[in-house]
């Protein structure tokens, strides 16, 4: 399979689909991997380590891939880059942004949402990583107005956060 891996132009996204390491097992499997010219920099992968594992530089790669790779999903920019029976992998959020699902529908590409992939329980393994981000920024922001003093007004001068009594 050919597989292209864009670089991320959402705004403020700045990780790439897939490491050196990802690339090279794609490779030893006998694939053939397109990395767009610097989509790896701003995770800190230079084209050249991409190139050492045997991936292939290109200034775009939508029109020769027959699989992109992505982190987020398309957005407007991209969704004439999608082309028909081109597998798309990526974040995708259907349920919430009718008009990238009706660009997706009309490119007549094959979608495969990173939320939709489940494991032999049923589970959603490609979620864990989300979840877990999304508590590490839940905690901090509980811990930064612990610091403030913002829990103890809300909590009337007792409060057990993770078995840590709070008295004000």
């Amino acid at each position: 399979m050919i597989v292209g891996i864009p670089k991320e132009i959402k705004n403020n996204e700045n990780r790439v689909s897939l490491t050196p390491a990802g690339a090279h097992e794609l490779v030893q499997r006998g694939h053939t991997v397109y990395i767009q010219h610097t989509a790896g920099i701003n995770s800190g992968f230079s084209d050249e380590e991409y190139e050492k594992v045997g991936a292939r530089i290109l200034p775009t790669m939508y029109a020769i891939a027959e699989m992109i790779i992505k982190v987020k999903e398309p957005i407007e920019c991209e969704y004439n880059l999608v082309r028909k029976g081109q597998l798309v992998f990526t974040y995708f959020h259907f349920a919430c942004d009718k008009e990238l699902t009706e660009a997706m529908m009309r490119s007549g590409s094959v979608c495969l949402a990173y939320e939709t992939v489940t494991d032999k329980q049923g589970g959603l393994p490609l979620l864990i990583p989300m979840r877990t981000w999304h508590l590490a920024r839940w905690s901090s922001r509980c811990q930064a107005s612990q610091s403030a003093g913002i829990r103890r007004r809300h909590c009337r001068n007792q409060c057990s956060f993770n078995g840590c009594r709070i008295r004000g």
